[in-house]
């Protein structure tokens, strides 16, 4: 099975290629460029070099949430676009899931997923590395680095953080006595081979969409959402 894989759900962008777990190529780019520029000539540009095109792509997959609203979008929007010619099959990823399948070989460890989600929280998810795959121990969520450290406390795992807010999580929980390392910094941040990785396990789960039921997953409302539903709330 061939994946072409898209990440643009924070700063960086990439798009890997991976065949049968095999990864093939991976571009990507932190360059402060916005992805609506980037993304699409990197999918062009890797397919060419690989002597490859998108007809033998078998399954488009993107990280479809959270992340930045903005990102999302257009992630979702450009692999709707490229699974819509050959009604490709389409693999919706959990961001954070996705940027702990890099780490899944360290067995034993539980990895911390953090991306910034501002109003100092982050969104999050626990796994526990199985040194083969990964086993899931919450959902994702938008949760207070607070109750973040507190739900810590109770495991007794080697903790590694990754993701844009690793560094975040790292010094503010650190500060509070909670032994964690960060990974290290080629590891650290999202990437599409971390999405082709979780693509694999969606479709042997059987968890393969359509381009048309693609749809991000915010997870949080926006911030024009909230202050409308303020606004609603203080005119009642």
């Amino acid at each position: 099975m061939m994946i072409l894989a898209l990440e643009s759900s924070a700063t960086a962008c990439s798009a890997a290629l991976c065949r049968d777990g095999e990864l093939v190529a991976q571009s990507y780019q932190n360059s402060g460029l916005t992805h609506s520029r980037t993304l699409l000539p990197m999918v062009r540009d890797m397919l060419e070099n690989c002597q490859l095109t998108l007809e033998q792509v078998d399954v488009i997959a993107v990280a479809a949430g959270p992340g930045s609203f903005t990102g999302l979008r257009i992630g979702v929007a450009t692999a709707k676009g490229l699974a819509w010619p050959g009604d490709k099959d389409c693999a919706p990823c959990s961001t954070l899931e996705s940027m702990a399948w890099p780490l899944a070989h360290m067995a034993g460890s539980l990895i911390v997923c953090a991306m910034d989600a501002r109003r100092k929280q982050v969104y999050n998810a626990l796994f526990l590395a199985t040194g083969t795959g990964l086993e899931r121990l919450t959902p994702d969520r938008a949760i207070s680095l607070e109750n973040l450290g507190a739900e810590l406390k109770n495991y007794e795992n080697s903790k590694i953080v990754v993701g844009d807010g690793a560094k975040l999580c790292y010094n503010t929980l650190t500060e509070e006595g909670i032994p964690m390392a960060l990974a290290p910094k080629h590891l650290r941040m999202q990437s599409a081979w971390g999405v082709a990785r979780a693509a694999e396990e969606l479709a042997a789960r059987g968890g393969l969409v359509k381009g048309g039921a693609l749809v991000p997953q915010y997870h949080r409302l926006s911030q024009a959402e909230r202050e409308r539903l303020a606004r609603e709330k203080t005119q009642q």
